[in-house]
This record gives C-alpha cells, structure tokens and sequence, in this order.
C-alpha cells in the first residue's frame, strides 16, 4: 500500500480520486491508457482489480499481486506512487452486497490516503463501456464520471486467447502482444509462457477448446443444464475434490448434467449419491430440501453457456457428521466448516452459490 500523498498547492485537477474498476487479465495498452487520462484528472488514483481470489483459469490467469505487479511496472515509479491498487472480490449473484464491497473498499482507502483535512474529496469513477461487465459505471450515483474512448477498441480477450493458442509462445515474443501490451507487461508474459503454472492454464483452455469441438457443427450453440447439491449440516458443507478436467483438483459442490427424462431433483439426488455416497436415507434426503434457486451467470462455465438448478439441503445439527467418500467424477468428498471455504480453491461459481444459497 502507498503512502499518503498530499495534494500539491494550486491544484487544479477536478477530483481528488478517480477510480478504475477491473480485471486487467491482461493489463493492456487499453487500460494504461484509461489510467494516464484518470492521472490527468486527479491527484489519486484507486485501481480495484475484479475477480480477485479466484482459481487460476484461462479466463482469469493473473492473480491480484501479478495484476499488480503489472499496472507498476507499466506506469512507472513516478505514476506508481499516485496509484493505490486493492482486490476485489465478485460476488456473482448479488449486485447489492457487491456495490456495498466496493463503497467500503473505496471510503477506506479515500480516508487513509486524502491528505487535505477539513475538505471533503472528490470522488468519481473512470471508464468507458465496453460491454456488460462495465455496467458499474452506473451503479454509484454518489460519485462523478469520466468517460474514455475504447483505446483502439482493445480487449483483453482475444490477447488471453492467443496468449494460450497453440502459437501462445510465440505470440507473447512477437509483434502482435507489442502492440497491445506495455512492455513491461510483455516481458512478465514471456516469463509467465515459461512457467509451469502456464502449462498447467493452458491445458485447462485446450481441453475446453476441444470439449466444444464436440458440438461446433450444430446449427448453434447448445446452451446445458446441470444441478447442483448444496448440503448443509451442523455448519458444514458437503464437497468434493475433482477427478479430472476441468478444475482438477479443485473443490466442487457434488452434481452434473441432468439426463433426458429425468426430473431436476432427482437428477440432484442421484448425483449426490454418485460423487458423496453419502449415508443419509433417500427419503430423508428429499424431505430436508429447502428451497431451489436458477444460477445463469454467461460466465459460470468455461465449456458454454450452463445453467444450473441448485437445491439447498439442510440435515438436521448432529455432533457426528454423516460419513461420505469420494465416487464417478468426484476423487474425495469431504464435509468443509463454511469459515474454510476459500474461493481461491473451489470451481467455476459454486462459491457464489453456497454464499446465496445460505446467506453467507
């Protein structure tokens, strides 16, 4: 965290703070370009970088600390110590509780870092809209707005794609990323290509890639429909570890795609029974099911656009939790306190779900 800077005499830029929200996966030319303008504008600059804690995916590569790291070293050491740079978690199924986060992130870091006494800062948000997931812009009507042209229309989607292509080694050496990418930011990604953890992303986003190869000759896409087991007891949540990709190894809530001719709940009841074994009476099973919820984030799944009927299952308090072991997709099944629960380690959205599910 920066030290508090103290605005300079006669200044004259119209906010105080103007704050960038985002993922940055990659930090691209597009958005050092949205930071030099905010820099114009204000004596600070708040930069929240999105999707933070969450797994490593071809989607979201780059942890917060890298996305940092990033955002430094292409503004330099003068710009760097105007910038404040904070994770941000999503909360997927909840824009209020996410605004709240980002009010709270923001006032904290606006109080420790205003260095005017007796005068109150001013506060706007900067970007420009993109697509859907710049709606923020409109959520924080307490603070002002600085629009930005889309610098060169750049997006950090297809750099992600070709940066994990089967010529991802050599795009990240070439032209093309020099184009898009701050230098300094295109040196971190000929590293990243070396690494080991690179490997591990890339296997992730070819196995994706051939996994819709499946279906690409259909007239469109398919658009899937999965169920998922969120059981409760005695402050305890019932996952599993997963058998293979995608998200090997990752911790999942049990359950899978819904057969033809099978009813929702018993496509999740016989799921649970596949991946947990879990010693609990069928009939007891169904009547402790509380309420059903529809998860349909566009984002939620890699492998296309999956739609999922969870069902909230709460088993009565018991000091001895019912005995589970691992089976089909799942390599372990295990009751997890809700305190351990670590989005950092746990697949796709089944976080965000336990989290509305139960109110967490």
């Amino acid at each position: 965290m920066n030290k508090q800077v103290s605005s300079s005499k006669g200044n004259n830029k119209p906010y105080d703070f103007l704050v960038f929200i985002g993922r940055f996966q990659p930090f691209h030319n597009g958005h050092l370009a949205v930071i030099n303008e905010g820099l114009k504008q204000a004596e600070q600059m708040i930069v929240l970088c999105g999707s933070a804690h969450q797994p490593r995916s071809a989607r979201n590569p780059w942890t917060v600390a890298e996305r940092e790291a990033m955002i430094r070293g292409a503004v330099g050491p003068e710009a760097s110590a105007r910038i404040h740079v904070a994770p941000l978690m999503d909360i997927v199924y909840n824009d209020e509780s996410w605004v709240r986060n980002v009010q709270a992130t923001i006032n904290g870091l606006v109080t420790a870092h205003h260095g005017v006494p007796h005068k109150l800062p001013k506060v706007g948000l900067i970007g420009h809209s993109k697509d859907q997931s710049s709606y923020y812009l409109n959520l924080f009507p307490q603070w002002g707005a600085v629009a930005v042209e889309n610098y060169q229309s750049l997006s950090a989607t297809p750099i992600r794609e070709a940066v994990f292509s089967a010529e991802g080694e050599a795009y990240v050496e070439g032209e093309k990323a020099k184009q898009v990418l701050p230098a300094s930011v295109q040196q971190e990604m000929v590293k990243f290509s070396r690494s080991e953890v690179y490997k591990e992303v890339k296997g992730e986003y070819e196995f994706v890639a051939k996994y819709k190869e499946a279906w690409s000759a259909a007239p469109y896409a398919p658009t899937f429909v999965t169920v998922d087991a969120v059981v409760i007891q005695s402050g305890h949540v019932l996952m599993v570890e997963r058998k293979a990709r995608p998200g090997k190894g990752l911790m999942a809530l049990p359950g899978g795609f819904v057969d033809h001719g099978e009813k929702l709940v018993d496509a999740c009841l016989r799921e649970l029974r596949e991946e947990t074994r879990l010693k609990v009476p069928a009939p007891v099973m169904r009547g402790s099911i509380k309420k059903q919820e529809v998860f349909d984030d566009p984002h939620r799944s890699a492998r296309g656009r999956t739609i999922t009927h969870a069902f909230y299952i709460e088993l009565e308090p018991n000091k001895a939790l019912p005995k589970v072991k691992g089976g089909d997709d799942a390599k372990h099944a295990m009751w997890v306190p809700l305190a351990e629960l670590d989005p950092a380690n746990i697949f796709e959205d089944h976080y965000f779900i336990i989290q509305e599910m139960i109110g967490m």
